[in-house]
């Protein structure tokens, strides 16, 4: 085969797997994010995350995670969803944990990408990376032509918007790359994502402070919130889409067609009191098989009491 017909085909089948993009580059040192990267943990933007320093040389270098790595395919995987929360008054859950936890859902649909290419193209070895492992995703999407990083830091598609999760897989054989040209920066003037964010997490263009971000504090904090943050979560009690909700790129978004990313029937349907009042039984029911399982139950309750206490003041 031609290389282009190896591309195509790779290409073709990442569309039959539902995936909303793809791109092939060679696996290289990412050079020009090494400063960003750098100053970010130097500054302790990164908070409790320890393991963003542990692996900072392998965020940069995909050779040091896969032996002999050659390629990295980048893809994306839409999320954004047909139907939201029904009560208003309800603690907000981002759209990402609606559903099956994309670190399966997503993370399968490369493995099956991985054994395709080893029946139709060459034999290799490689390995499928979907946010649980040290690589800087939206730095290998915005180098594949994917989307430039808006100033909310978050990737942006001029066709999908921003509703979407990235992946790669770093595979030991050359493949025909892509040569594609850096999307050019059209956020221009508007600052509707750091205005929007309640705690003033965005502290500079495309800097976001981890410990302020109302995701960071929800999901990875181990022990007590932030009080001084109390009053600006705006009843978000695990993740946060506000500064994706009022990016003007996401009126561009369509609903996933991805079934395991469909929400339990009850959980849009729940209301404010079943929420603040939730138990283990249910718990387990609505996220069994949810990224919301990381904060488990115990961080869930701690969550909606922090909510619940902001309102008593």
């Amino acid at each position: 085969m031609i290389p282009k017909q190896i591309s195509d085909i790779i290409k073709g089948k990442a569309n039959e797997l539902g995936l909303l993009d793809c791109a092939i580059l060679p696996v290289e040192f990412l050079t020009e994010d090494k400063s960003r990267l750098d100053d970010w943990l130097a500054n302790d933007m990164h908070g409790e995350m320890g393991y963003m320093a542990r692996n900072r040389d392998k965020r940069l270098n995909p050779e040091l995670l896969i032996e002999n790595a050659k390629s990295i395919i980048v893809v994306l995987q839409n999320y954004y969803p047909d139907h939201t929360q029904e009560d208003n008054s309800a603690p907000v859950l981002s759209k990402y944990a609606y559903g099956t936890d994309y670190h399966f859902v997503f993370k399968d649909k490369l493995k099956q990408l991985l054994q395709f290419i080893n029946d139709e193209i060459a034999p290799c070895s490689g390995r499928p990376f979907v946010d649980s492992a040290p690589v800087l995703e939206r730095a290998w999407a915005r180098k594949a032509g994917l989307g430039w990083i808006g100033k909310s830091s978050n990737l942006i598609s001029l066709e999908h918007g921003s509703f979407f999760f990235i992946g790669e897989l770093i595979v030991d054989i050359e493949l025909p790359y892509d040569k594609p040209k850096p999307v050019t920066d059209h956020c221009g003037r508007c600052t509707k994502c750091i205005d929007a964010c309640p705690t003033k997490a965005i502290v500079a263009d495309r800097v976001v402070d981890a410990r302020k971000c109302i995701s960071y504090q929800t999901i990875e904090v181990k022990g007590e919130l932030d009080e001084s943050l109390k009053a600006h979560f705006e009843n978000r009690v695990f993740g946060c889409d506000i500064c994706q909700d009022v990016c003007p790129w996401n009126l561009k978004s369509e609903p996933h067609k991805e079934p395991g990313f469909e929400a339990h029937p009850k959980l849009l349907q729940l209301k404010k009191e079943e929420w603040q009042n939730m138990e283990r039984p249910l718990f387990n029911e609505l996220f069994r098989k949810s990224a919301v399982k990381r904060a488990g139950f115990k961080g869930l309750q701690r969550n909606l009491k922090f909510l619940a206490s902001n309102k008593e003041e």
